[in-house]
């Protein structure tokens, strides 16, 4: 799918969002033509996009821009790199957050701590936490956040009701969630879903859990892997004594059917983000709180990328996607889209109260990007391989076919050699 929101949106690596500027290695731009900018967007992310570049270019006749959809986000790092290899890239291109990493050792991208940090009026600071931090790779910002997101609690207040059980609080604990899963599941109807197909959608659920439990995902030093710790251990025997022993989560495989069944009643609870309100059925009654916690109540935060190419990016692309990350236009977007804001000054803004009131909810997510997005994924190389390890350990122990020692055990092996350089 081309972004945003919808189920299959986490099938992917999604670390955070960032602009990366790239110096001039031919830019296929085709001479004195509008900048062309990659997108993924298709349905309402589209046609509010559309609509701000047309304003844009209706102001700006020397830094006109171009909508270019690139056929779906999912493959634009290597549509990227191969852009490079042909020495026709566009100026700009929307990526996934783990994108970063791949982009900063080419001899292309460019360092914009100085640029971007020393704008006053792009104000740095004022982006929340996650998608600066998301943004930065060894102390040196190489790209702007162009979207933030998290995880939350969502459930069926009806199927609450059914069951007798009180809505969920923010003192809600693991032992409030599982009870409630296991008093929600009965015949077809699941108490809670997890994606399970071994993927960064498996994996930043349990990172959640692992930092609610006080745990790292990595050492201080980043050298080595430190999950196979005691929190990790609470971690990982939730999961099991949830979908092994009490058989109360929908095991979704890939196929992301899990939107469906809350749809339909079959599942009581959901840890998704934003994304997902706009498809939910109007006749859902459903209610949004702060995941529930051992030490922390901590989310994680999963934003998306823009990349910008050559000096005609840096001179045309950029400014249209600084001036889209402004705080009242990009509030805007938020509204035709139920994007999140992206800065702290958005909620300030005199129609911040519409679009909570247009996507109820929200504000919770909101609340969670400045109160519990307290860690990130590390930006290194090694990323990839530290998500496949804990992938499979998180499928494995969900399915029953290892205990979470052993898997914890088998992942941190495979991870310290992939940090070793092995």
């Amino acid at each position: 799918m081309a972004h945003g929101r919808g189920p299959s949106r986490r099938t992917v690596l999604t670390m955070g969002a960032a602009l990366v500027l790239t110096s001039a290695c031919g830019t296929g731009s085709g001479g004195d033509g509008k900048a062309k900018v990659w997108h993924g967007y298709t349905a309402d992310e589209a046609t509010a996009l559309d609509k701000l570049a047309a304003r844009w270019n209706s102001t700006h006749p020397q830094q006109q821009v171009e909508l270019v959809f690139n056929g779906g986000n999912d493959n634009a790092l290597q549509k990227t790199l191969a852009s490079f290899a042909s020495g026709n890239p566009p100026e700009a291109a929307y990526q996934y957050g783990s994108s970063i990493t791949g982009l900063t050792d080419r001899p292309q991208t460019q360092d914009l701590t100085d640029a971007l940090r020393g704008d006053k009026e792009f104000d740095w600071d004022d982006l929340f936490a996650a998608g600066r931090e998301a943004a930065t790779v060894n102390g040196k910002i190489y790209g702007v956040p162009a979207l933030v997101d998290n995880l939350s609690l969502v459930y069926n207040k009806k199927l609450f009701d059914e069951a007798k059980i009180s809505y969920p609080t923010p003192t809600w604990t693991w032992e409030d969630f599982r009870s409630a899963a296991k008093k929600l599941t009965a015949g077809e109807r699941f108490g809670w879903a997890y994606v399970n197909d071994g993927s960064e959608d498996t994996v930043w659920r349990f990172l959640a859990l692992l930092w609610q439990a006080g745990g790292d995902l990595l050492s201080k030093d980043g050298k080595k892997a430190a999950f196979a710790s005691e929190a990790g251990h609470q971690a990982m025997q939730l999961l099991r004594d949830m979908s092994v022993t009490d058989k109360s989560v929908y095991l979704d495989q890939g196929d992301q059917q899990y939107l469906n069944l809350f749809n339909s009643g079959r599942i009581g609870m959901l840890w998704t983000g934003p994304w997902d309100l706009g498809n939910l059925n109007k006749d859902v009654s459903y209610g949004v709180q702060i995941l529930p916690g051992k030490v922390t109540h901590a989310t994680i935060a999963g934003p998306d990328t823009f990349v910008v190419f050559g000096e005609k990016g840096r001179t045309e692309a950029l400014p249209f996607l600084k001036w889209l990350l402004s705080p009242e236009v990009h509030l805007e977007f938020a509204m035709d889209t139920g994007h999140l804001p992206i800065r702290q000054s958005e909620v300030d803004l005199a129609g911040y109260a519409e679009f909570e009131a247009k996507y109820p909810g929200t504000n919770v997510f909101v609340d969670n990007l400045a109160k519990n997005v307290t860690k990130s994924r590390p930006n290194i190389p090694q990323y990839p391989q530290i998500s496949k390890s804990l992938g499979i350990a998180v499928q494995s122990v969900l399915l029953g076919m290892a205990e979470p020692d052993a898997a914890l055990g088998q992942a941190r092996n495979e991870v310290d050699q992939a940090l070793a350089g092995s």
